[in-house]
């Protein structure tokens, strides 16, 4: 169920960028950083927000080759909105490429250098009162390299987050707070001892 909203929240993205550069859908598919190099810094928040619902839909349908075929495209979304405005929403841009590098296929350097590079300027940008942030990188980068004592800290510092200090922040702070208290729960499960 939550692909299938994920997949109508990619498809209204889309929509509002078709209507925007007319026959960027079909361009993006085909050959995704040209279609991408069309976008201006006015299209961010639908590149933004399109390739977070891509992304997810496509974390939980890795059993979908067609899904799978789609990562270019969600890549290039992504990537041409933080070449255009990469302090958007206060660092969302970066706090969902956090968990994306560990995973990014063919790029240049170290993964977790680029993640926690990530994770550096979306704590600036937030100010630290974005709890997702840690909450990201203590998911993607502590747990893949084992560092139970940093992934506890992120955690805290999630939790620590004052959720009425930005009442427009505050169902996302709530939602990552959450998400870290079930990491919390689970680190048994997480990491070897």
């Amino acid at each position: 169920r939550a692909k299938k909203l994920y997949l109508r929240a990619r498809g209204y993205g889309l929509r509002s960028l078709e209507t925007r550069h007319k026959g960027f859908s079909e361009a993006l598919l085909k050959n995704p950083e040209a279609a991408v190099a069309r976008a201006q810094k006015k299209d961010v928040p639908y590149l933004y927000w399109t390739a977070a619902s891509w992304g997810a839909a496509i974390s939980l349908g890795l059993d979908d080759p067609e899904l799978i075929a789609d990562v270019p495209a969600m890549q290039a979304l992504i990537d041409r909105a933080l070449e255009l405005d990469e302090s958007y929403d206060a660092g969302a841009i970066h706090s969902f490429l956090i968990g994306y590098e560990m995973i990014r296929q063919g790029a240049e350097g170290d993964p977790e250098e680029r993640a926690r590079e990530h994770f550096k300027r979306a704590v600036e940008l937030s100010e630290g009162m974005q709890a997702g942030a840690y909450v990201a990188l203590a998911e993607s980068v502590s747990v893949e390299t084992q560092n139970k004592k940093e992934f506890n800290e992120l955690l805290d510092k999630a939790l620590a987050v004052d959720v009425d200090a930005k009442p427009e922040w505050r169902l996302l702070n709530i939602v990552m707070q959450r998400r870290a208290q079930w990491l919390l729960g689970r680190s048994e499960d997480l990491f070897l001892e």
